[in-house]
């Protein structure tokens, strides 16, 4: 049976199945994402390059990444000015607990990338979470938020990609609600080495209940006064 097909054309070959009224979604806008737990404040080096840098200090975890670690405080900044200020990848600095950048500081990274408003298609990536911020319920809202505005914007496709190797990206990515649709061999070269590319993706469809199961997890109510969850994220 072929995916989607639920028409044939003039030949008799089957076809997709019309999307009626389809209008390509704007890019996302530059403009900070405000949660419950957390904040997302469009990168800014001058910024957040200090507080990042401060918070990766002890972080070891750059295996996956096609850049770093970084040295001092200099090269970060200087990798960030090169990088961050782009429309694609838009890259978003993650302030924890607290939420206000105020109040808080910057303690991690994430982008949407390979933005493609003609096909209805982005990607999340970038992720890059200091150790203050992971296994927190910020972490987890901080992809919820980007996720929602994506599929606000009329997106109909929201994509995950990592390392085939990186066990804990592949965790993470089914934790969150994505499916696994497949693993592209030797797609990349980075830091000299292959990487074989393991694909997920939430598409409109799943949507809705994906929607549903962050909004359950993400009440006040969901967490006891240490802030431990008593129920799971439950996206499947």
């Amino acid at each position: 049976m072929v995916a989607d097909a639920a028409d044939r054309d003039g030949a008799g070959l089957p076809v997709g199945a019309a999307v009626p009224g389809w209008v390509p979604p704007p890019p996302p806008p530059r403009e900070p994402l405000v949660g419950r737990y957390c904040r997302l404040e469009p990168a800014d080096p001058a910024r957040h390059a200090a507080a990042l840098h401060a918070a990766y200090d002890r972080d070891a975890d750059w295996t996956y990444l096609p850049y770093g670690p970084f040295p001092d405080l200099a090269s970060y900044r200087a990798w960030m000015e090169a990088t961050c200020g782009r429309a694609d990848p838009l890259f978003f600095s993650i302030f924890g607990e607290g939420g206000s950048g105020e109040r808080a500081t910057a303690a991690g990274l994430a982008s949407y990338l390979r933005i493609a408003p003609a096909a209805g298609t982005i990607e999340v990536g970038h992720i890059h979470l200091a150790p203050a911020l992971q296994r927190t319920r910020a972490a987890t809202e901080a992809m919820f938020l980007m996720m929602r505005q994506a599929f606000d914007l009329g997106y109909r496709r929201y994509e995950w990609k990592c390392d085939a190797l990186n066990a804990v990206s592949r965790r993470a990515a089914e934790r969150l609600g994505f499916t696994y649709e497949g693993t592209f061999r030797h797609h990349l070269v980075y830091k000299g080495r292959n990487r074989d590319t393991a694909w997920y993706a939430i598409v409109d469809a799943d949507w809705p209940p994906v929607r549903a199961a962050y909004e359950a997890w993400l009440d006040p109510a969901n967490f006891d006064r240490d802030g431990r969850q008593r129920r799971p994220l439950a996206t499947a």
